[in-house]
């Protein structure tokens, strides 16, 4: 069986950047979850829970939606 990509994106990389620098470490606190967690969620290989995916958005002050894409089906 293959894995297919998962459609589910995110900019938590980017906006760590842009929110000074903010370690993974620093938002797995904010959040409640292992840095561990928020590097597997930044690579796209773990999809959030519904309320972790709302948590890392409001750790930004932003809207999920500007946190999270929900993309077409590929294939």
């Amino acid at each position: 069986m293959s894995k297919a990509k998962s459609r589910l994106q995110n900019r938590v990389r980017e906006l760590r950047f842009f929110a000074n620098e903010m370690t993974q470490a620093e938002l797995a606190e904010k959040v409640g979850v292992t840095r561990q967690t928020i590097a597997a969620i930044e690579k796209n290989k773990y999809a959030p829970s519904l309320e972790t995916a709302f948590l890392i958005a409001e750790a930004f002050g932003k809207p999920i939606g500007d946190v999270f894409s929900f993309g077409p089906k590929e294939g």
